[in-house]
């Protein structure tokens, strides 16, 4: 899974997301920094129930969050989300000595980004794509910017 850090830069950078099922998301300053969430149709637990791992389907948790709008969680995207927002410009990812390497095909020369886990080498390199905001490559935030958490307008 890339990196919290990572993803926030993405955000900032603009990438866009539409939340879709199986993705992974983080609330940032709500002291929630740890939980990574996913969106699912249901929340599935394993669990030992006499000595025996259990799958638990659970219809409610404990604690609730009624609402909380896209733009006010880090979305955690995965390696195949990743690969697919780099789009054409992808040539390889290759194991290193340090971990992983993610190349791109930038203008005909091949430009390498490197990262201890694989997601965080893709991640590095689509962050480039969205520093250069290469339109190919990338689908990038509108100016038009949804009403926040907490906003007037969004109650």
């Amino acid at each position: 899974m890339i990196s919290f850090d990572l993803a926030r830069q993405l955000r900032m950078q603009g990438l866009q997301w539409t939340p879709g099922l199986h993705d992974r998301f983080m609330i940032p300053d709500r002291d929630l920094d740890e939980q990574v969430f996913v969106i699912a149709d249901l929340t599935i637990d394993v669990e030992k129930v006499a000595g025996h791992a259990t799958i638990m389907f659970n219809g409610a948790v404990e604690w609730s969050l009624d609402y909380i709008f896209s733009q006010d969680v880090v979305w955690l995207p995965s390696e195949e989300q990743l690969r697919d927002l780099i789009g054409d410009r992808f040539v390889s990812l290759t194991r290193t000595d340090g971990g992983f390497r993610c190349d791109l095909d930038l203008d005909d020369m091949t430009i390498g980004f490197s990262a201890e886990r694989a997601p965080d080498a893709y991640g590095q390199a689509l962050l480039h794509l969205l520093y250069a905001r290469d339109p190919e490559a990338v689908n990038v935030q509108a100016d038009a910017t949804p009403p926040r958490w907490g906003d007037s307008a969004a109650q």
